[in-house]
């Protein structure tokens, strides 16, 4: 089934559309490992770690980019990870020796370098933060294969507020967990790496980060712990480690294995989930901030220790498990990859709960780390309503139905939250299906499923070009007053495929376009409430809601300085139609 978007889709209030895919024609390479934008020139940043640079493109013209240079950062590491953007200030990460110190590195808008300062090993995650005047970065400082090393991990932060050419060697501030290892934290908190034998400072693996709205504070997901990490920006410090505690499976369903011929969504007693996040993002509603997290799951499977086990790996007890008969068959709990570090409370021979890798879902969270809401088993649901003869399938195999349920499902990975005229959105890209599901979340409490987009074409092998959008891996989001189009985007790279597509939303896309090849516009665009035609006419002026507020007839000049500041479509009298925005 081919869904790669060519016409406008609606679903409920959202008009959404893809405008351009550009592809490296590199398969499974990670020449489109990560991708930013920067608001002030419309260039986009793309990392290639196949060459160890970052690709930039002019967007000023979206559907047509235009290359313009590449910054070589091999003289600096030689592993590129993440990229991040700010006032035409340009931050990257990267590593040599993954149980090393990572390098973050500066530059301006033409490649030139403005510093370079260490940070922790095996760097994750760069992040500006929404006022500019912080970067962070996240340090996992993972295991040698042989645990026989295992660095301490590290969140840096970075204030810029002087300028990035001025700050001093030692701007950096390092922010670890040694605090841990002498104190109690929260049991929840999955600190098992090296069979329980790794102190907290070494086990903790910071992941991903998100500033709150006001610069104030940074969450910061530790994946393999199940945790998140609360950090105090102003101060530099620490403020907690929240543990997120476990999904109950015996309530929500998955699809467990990936041998049944059928898709087979239900749930199971005794079985948990970690929600082991990767992606995170943060937003204000109802004057209080949240945090939300694509929950992907990551076992420790190492050499030197792993966690994976099965349920022929335990003994169980017929009286706490009724379906004794069956917990052991690859058709139903089999297959499923489970954690050997939980489930046996009393320590006897019989194991008592069962808990696996990865929720299979989003989550939102209040600034405290309590849980709000769970999209529960949704995500598989629409994947097995859509696209039934492809579920769960690898990021690079179209051969594959099925074959990522006994793991971790669709692989949740990485989350944006952005504004689409007037409505906070959630894209919660998925790593092993590919595409992005997208959420209303105008009520934290209750969010409401809007699409699941999915550009890949199943019929193809996944090494031809044709096959689409493979291996999602980063996303951007572009609010509509910055956006070159005048629209809400989203960029979205590709690992697998390495490609990045881009999508184009908001009320009125499609529309000016048909409007102007009569040669008929209006402008100024945005105005503060009074617009000229280029022709004299009757027009029509709708709100939002489809309501007629204004009707005019033989006019050059249409005037909303009556009406609310927003966003109006307005019609000429042969049906033809165009967005305006008051403000």
């Amino acid at each position: 089934m081919l869904l790669i978007t060519t016409s406008i889709l609606v679903a409920q209030s959202l008009p959404f559309h893809k405008i351009h895919t550009r592809s490296t024609a590199s398969f499974n390479e990670a020449t489109t490992r990560a991708v930013a934008f920067d608001k002030n020139n419309s260039y986009v940043y793309i990392v290639n770690q196949k060459l160890t640079r970052l690709d930039v493109f002019d967007y000023s013209n979206a559907r047509v980019p235009q290359f313009q240079f590449s910054i070589d950062l091999s003289p600096y590491f030689s592993e590129i990870v993440d990229v991040d953007v700010y006032l035409k200030q340009i931050a990257v990460i990267g590593y040599t020796n993954p149980q090393s110190s990572g390098k973050l590195m500066f530059f301006d808008e033409k490649g030139i370098s403005l510093g370079q300062f260490p940070v922790g090993a095996t760097p994750r995650d760069v992040e500006f933060s929404p006022n500019g005047t912080w970067v962070m970065t996240t340090g996992a400082g993972v295991p040698a294969d042989d645990y026989s090393f295992d660095p301490i991990g590290y969140i840096t932060l970075i204030a810029i507020n002087n300028g990035i050419p001025n700050l001093p060697s030692t701007a950096n501030q390092f922010i670890d967990f040694t605090g841990l290892d002498t104190t109690s934290y929260d049991p929840a908190i999955h600190v098992f790496g090296n069979n329980g034998n790794q102190l907290p400072s070494e086990d903790l693996e910071p992941e991903s980060v998100t500033f709150n709205p006001s610069s104030t504070k940074a969450y910061v997901t530790l994946q393999e712990n199940n945790a998140v990490a609360i950090v105090d920006v102003l101060s530099g410090t620490l403020d907690t480690v929240v543990g997120l505690g476990y999904k109950d499976f015996s309530t929500i369903g998955l699809d467990a294995s990936d041998t049944r011929p059928d898709i087979n969504i239900k749930s199971y007693p005794h079985l948990y989930g970690l929600y082991q996040p990767d992606g995170i993002a943060s937003y204000n509603a109802n004057s209080q901030t949240y945090f939300v997290t694509a929950n992907e799951g990551a076992p420790r499977n190492y050499s030197g220790y792993s966690e994976v086990v099965h349920t022929t790996d335990f003994v169980f007890n017929a009286a706490d498990f009724p379906n004794i008969s069956t917990i052991y068959h690859d058709s139903t709990l089999g297959r499923l990859e489970l954690t050997d570090r939980l489930g046996n409370f009393d320590n006897d021979v019989f194991q008592d709960s069962l808990f696996c890798f990865g929720a299979r879902s989003f989550s939102i969270w209040d600034e405290s780390g309590q849980q709000i809401w769970d999209s529960g088993d949704e995500f598989e649901s629409k994947i097995a309503q859509l696209f039934p003869n492809n579920f769960n399938s690898a990021k690079d195999d179209n051969n594959s139905y099925k074959s990522q349920s006994n793991q971790r499902g669709p692989q949740p990975e990485t989350v944006v939250i952005g504004e689409v005229d007037g409505t906070p959105y959630a894209f919660i890209g998925l790593s092993q299906m590919g595409g992005f599901m997208i959420y209303d979340l105008t009520d934290p409490a209750n969010p409401q499923f809007v699409l699941y987009e999915l550009n890949r074409e199943f019929s193809k092998p996944a090494n031809d070009a044709s096959s689409g959008d493979l291996g999602l891996s980063s996303m951007e989001f572009v609010p509509a007053i910055v956006s070159p189009t005048g629209y809400a985007l989203l960029l979205v790279a590709n690992e697998v495929s390495g490609s990045v597509s881009t999508y184009e939303m908001g009320i009125g896309i499609g529309l000016e376009e048909t409007y102007k090849l009569n040669g008929e516009g209006i402008y100024p665009n945005p105005s503060h409430g009074i617009f000229n035609t280029t022709y004299r006419g009757n027009y029509n002026v709708y709100n939002l809601d489809g309501k007629l507020i204004k009707s005019m007839e033989d006019e050059t000049q249409i005037d909303l300085s009556n009406q609310p500041d927003g966003i109006y479509i307005i019609k000429n009298e042969d049906g033809q139609a165009i967005r305006a925005i008051k403000k």
